[in-house]
């Protein structure tokens, strides 16, 4: 039986409050890695405009990692843990500066008018050859969303869906769990979410597989048009998901040692409590 998810909105938390000291923590790797140098010398000399961190996130960036698409609100887990980081760094909030970028430029190498990029990037060994990461902050598993008046349904097993098309955004590690979990699947790839929501909604594509949290609310908010979650995919957690900085970034061993400490004292969790936690649980994994 398909599960047709209803839950409540949001509360707005200021990422301030939830940001705890300012002093960052030693003892760190880099996304996984091989240990980063512990931190030395002044951050803000060595970002992209001194004296500010500039982020980029998605275009759009999705509830619930940023709220309302509008991340300088502090609004959404990952707006939320920025504001903690950039604190933690000793970046006052007026200090952090958004942009916009699509996904892929996010994992490209070279250099680029951005400090952080954070929009649910997957941490593996591809992507560390051509930027740094940050330690994981959350590990999250894959959903599918189809419609709720579709022949899929009311599926509960993935063998259900040989001969279905999955749509997947480029770029993304979803098509290897699709692959992986549903052979018999073909996918169907788009340049943004809204793209594959859309081909869902048309019937040009029976499903869409992203982030759990983000598929939870694609199909709450419409997105794909009578959309609903009916599991997660199986075996679907990878290494996490880690902000990305240029190749041997300066500022990588100051990002590693302050998500370390907000890691550790608990500041990360919090976020999760508060943004993530309507959107993650009693979702069955399809068998």
């Amino acid at each position: 039986m398909a599960l047709n998810i209803s839950r409540r909105q949001m509360l707005g938390i200021s990422a301030s409050t939830l940001a705890l000291g300012l002093a960052a923590c030693g003892g760190s790797n880099n996304g996984g890695g091989e240990p980063a140098p512990a931190a030395d010398g002044d951050v803000k000399s060595l970002t992209f405009e001194p004296g500010k961190l500039t982020v980029a996130t998605g275009n759009p960036a999705w509830e619930p990692w940023v709220m309302n698409d509008a991340p300088e609100s502090g609004e959404g887990f990952e707006a939320a843990l920025i504001y903690a980081l950039a604190d933690k760094m000793g970046f006052a909030a007026e200090e952090v500066v958004w942009t916009r970028t699509e996904f892929d430029e996010a994992c490209a190498p070279g250099q680029h008018d951005w400090d952080l990029n954070i929009q649910q990037v997957s941490i593996n060994d591809d992507r560390k050859k051509a930027v740094d990461f940050s330690p994981a902050y959350f590990v999250p598993t894959q959903a599918l969303i189809v419609r709720g008046d579709g022949k899929y349904a009311n599926a509960t097993t993935c063998a259900e869906f040989d001969g279905a098309t999955i749509a997947v955004m480029v770029g993304t590690t979803a098509d290897e769990f699709v692959k992986a979990s549903m052979p018999g699947a073909s996918i169907e790839y788009y340049n943004n979410n809204s793209d594959a929501a859309a081909a869902v909604s048309n019937g040009q594509a029976d499903g869409l597989v992203t982030d759990t949290p983000q598929a939870v609310y694609m199909a709450e908010s419409e997105q794909v048009e009578g959309g609903i979650v009916v599991g997660q995919i199986p075996n679907s957690s990878d290494a996490g998901l880690g902000i990305t900085l240029a190749k041997d970034s300066p500022l990588t061993p100051f990002v590693t040692d302050a998500m370390n400490a907000i890691l550790d004292d608990g500041t990360v969790q919090g976020l999760i409590d508060t943004w993530l936690k309507a959107y993650t649980s009693d979702i069955p994994v399809l068998a």
